[in-house]
């Protein structure tokens, strides 16, 4: 880079003048694993060095007579001063510093040796080189370079020692989110997109506009080498509650005035979007979005993260760490409790030491971006370690106690007739039944549940249907001092309806009668969902028994909207009998009413008509959508800025016909806009057909999304993605 002498003064010999300084960007982002980042700006990692070769215009630097001084500038009043030197050793690793090597002079030009040190804040630098006598001061503003973590460094709190781990954590622009329920696990891709232009300059704005910049821009930088405090900001940042964040969340209502959630899939959309707008919030987002945004920006500025699925995740409304649900005696959900349940959860898992909690409490951290409750009155959630929800600390910032009941409470289910409890089951096992990340190098799910869940002491009557967990141990300096008293709470509850019951009809369920709810196979669109009822009597007396079972409609993160389907007998069962009643729902009873990512709730309730117990279980299930299949003229990786044919087609594999059928397809970075076919009527076993041709603008990971939409269909009824690898021309 070219450019002009900005102060001079000057006697005696001729100065020396600065032509220019190569920031060599090529060489060091191969050696600081930064390539694709940034095409014309340089960079780096912290606490490594890059070099630099200034060229001179009339005669080389004399370093015996001319001191050569380099400055990294943040802002006025914090920028340090870092001198030149000829040492083969280098300084203090705390500090800046600066050397040549013999070998690296030459006749116009010399290349120095820049180390800066490993807590340096992630920003953007700006570098001034000073030619200084004792007669003369020459100044020369040498342009801009990017400071990033450095995960490659053993000494950066986000040292990350396995190549595989950093290959997938860092440098991977392709993930996977899993979505569903936990016995029909989904997934869905997304493109991270950290290579493409304007990402890294997006995520540098996002630390710029952030309330902590915007009110002490000093304060700020100083507190940016520290990762926690870095997760911290950014997790904020990334949704609009208290900032100018990056995403506007929405759970219902219309999205006409923005994108609907489900309809993104990849980061950089939404990215330029916000840049492009002036930082105001990208319309909409929902949890897996946030996540993967946020998953975006840490690679990108040198953290270490992950994408994580809790299936059956609790948010804890009150604070008890214990999950409330109420019934109807006939088994629909009642919308009476803070508590909710979703099927699915989606947060951000980030790798870093934690030296404000102790090397116990190393290694991966959630951070949460989703707006659901303020962490020290800001809608953000973490950094907290895993293992501190695993050991129960509830008290180890941040954020723990609330992670811990995500993952860990348990769910006190409640029958409720006449404004009573009549019945209490206590489930320690369903919150938290699978947490699922991207296996590394496949596309296979890796199975976290171990990491954040300990066995909890044994259950009575040797079902999930248990008792409460036992109290944390004392051991853990963080461990939260006020446990939650259980009899207490069991107490209120029923105080909330107004009366009390015999404590007979309040206690955990009779061990001599037990139910359970299956499905048979996985449910298709357009197949019969076959259920098994399976009821055991464990007493040697016989019993009549009213089964009362209820299908409701609703989505992953809201309680049921409506009931679509109901059934109800009377058995009479013999002494120790286990008995599997069965039952169907016929596709007529749902795909009026089942949108493509619509949940089904099942709930079963049995009452022994002469004791009156009632015992309950639940099933939550998605129902599989026909598949949209993709055909990549030449296979699925092209080359950058060349067009490529792709065939996407879908077959209609129900047994009717399908009016008004349309297939889109779109693509980020392949595709301009939207394009769509469409047919009057497609028959069964007839295929909707769109040949398209995409020419990729850049190299990386990208993805084409297909969806499938019919006249008699509330909404999509299938949704599919295609990864295409784009390589350089």
């Amino acid at each position: 880079m070219d450019f002009s002498q900005q102060t001079c003064s000057s006697s005696g010999m001729e100065p020396c003048r600065l032509k220019l300084v190569n920031f060599l960007i090529e060489q060091n982002h191969v050696s600081h694993e930064t390539q694709g980042l940034g095409r014309n700006l340089l960079v780096v990692r912290r606490g490594k060095p890059f070099k630099l070769t200034l060229v001179f215009r009339s005669r080389l630097w004399i370093p015996h007579v001319e001191n050569l001084v380099l400055e990294v500038l943040l802002l006025d009043g914090l920028s340090e001063l870092i001198p030149v030197q000829f040492t083969n050793l280098w300084l203090d690793s705390l500090c800046w510093s600066a050397r040549v090597y013999p070998g690296d002079i030459h006749s116009h030009s010399v290349t120095v040796h820049v180390r800066s040190p490993v807590l340096s804040a992630v920003a953007l630098y700006q570098l001034f080189v000073y030619i200084e006598t004792p007669w003369d001061r020459r100044c020369y503003k040498a342009g801009s370079f990017v400071l990033l973590c450095n995960p490659w460094l053993e000494t950066d709190p986000v040292y990350m020692p396995l190549e595989v781990q950093l290959q997938e954590y860092i440098k991977s622009d392709f993930g996977l989110v899993f979505t569903g329920t936990n016995t029909n696990v989904s997934k869905r891709p997304w493109c991270f997109g950290q290579y493409d232009p304007g990402v890294l300059e997006a995520c540098l704005k996002l630390l710029e506009v952030s309330p902590q910049h915007l009110s002490d821009r000093c304060m700020d930088y100083l507190r940016r080498a520290d990762p926690v405090y870095l997760c911290r900001v950014l997790c904020a940042m990334v949704n609009s509650n208290d900032d100018m964040g990056i995403l506007e969340g929405r759970w219902q209502g219309s999205y006409r005035d923005g994108i609907q959630p489900t309809e993104w899939s990849c980061s950089t959309d939404i990215l330029r979007r916000w840049v492009a707008s002036r930082c105001r919030p990208v319309r909409y987002g929902q949890c897996w979005v946030f996540a993967a945004v946020l998953c975006t920006v840490l690679r990108v500025l040198g953290v270490p993260s992950r994408v994580v699925t809790v299936f059956n995740s609790a948010h804890d409304g009150d604070g008890n760490l214990v999950t409330e649900e109420f019934y109807s005696s006939t088994g629909e959900k009642l919308g009476l409790s803070k508590d909710s349940i979703w099927n699915f959860h989606v947060w951000v898992e980030c790798w870093m030491r934690r030296p404000d909690l102790g090397p116990q409490f190393d290694g991966w951290q959630v951070v949460d971006p989703t707006p659901q409750e303020k962490s020290a009155g800001t809608y953000c959630c973490g950094p907290c370690p895993v293992v501190a929800v695993q050991q129960r600390c509830f008290g180890a910032p941040y954020d723990t106690s609330f992670i811990y009941a995500s993952v860990d409470s348990d769910v006190v289910r409640m029958i409720v007739r006449d404004g009573f409890v009549v019945a209490r089951t206590v489930d320690t096992e369903w919150v938290g039944q699978l947490i699922y990340t991207k296996r590394i190098g496949s596309d296979g799910p890796e199975n976290l549940t171990h990491n954040y869940k300990r066995k909890k002491r044994e259950k009575v009557n040797g079902g999930r249907m248990g008792a409460f967990a036992e109290p944390a141990s004392a051991a853990s300096p963080f461990l939260q001092s006020d446990p939650v008293n259980q009899t207490a709470l069991m107490s209120d509850t029923v105080q909330l309806f107004g009366a009390s019951r015999p404590a007979g009809a309040q206690g955990v369920p009779s061990p001599g009668l037990e139910v359970s709810l299956s499905l048979d196979g996985v449910p298709s669109v357009g197949s019969t969902i076959n259920l098994h009822v399976t009821l055991t009597n464990r007493s040697t007396g016989s019993r009549v028994v009213r089964e009362h079972l209820s299908a409701q409609v609703k989505k992953y993160h809201r309680s049921p909207l409506e009931t679509l389907w109901k059934e109800h007998r009377e058995v009479q069962m013999q002494p120790l009998q286990e008995l599997v009643l069965r039952h169907s729902i016929h596709p007529s009873m749902y795909e009026s009413v089942l949108a493509g990512d619509d949940i089904m709730k099942v709930v079963v309730v049995v009452k022994d008509l002469k004791t009156k117990e009632r015992v309950l279980d639940t099933l939550d299930f998605d129902v599989s959508s026909p598949q949209i299949h993709f055909e990549v003229e030449g296979g699925d990786t092209v080359q950058a800025k060349m067009s490529t044919t792709v065939l996407v087609s879908f077959t209609n594999t129900l047994s009717k016909a399908l009016s008004a059928a349309v297939l889109t397809v779109e693509g980020s970075g392949l595709l301009t806009g939207l394009q769509e076919s469409r047919m009057v009527l497609l028959q069964p076993s007839d295929a909707i057909m769109k040949k398209v041709s995409i020419t990729p603008a850049s190299p990386g990971t990208k993805l084409l999304m297909a969806t499938f939409s019919h006249g008699k269909s509330p909404s999509v009824i299938s949704r599919c993605f295609h990864k295409v690898s784009v390589t350089d021309d």
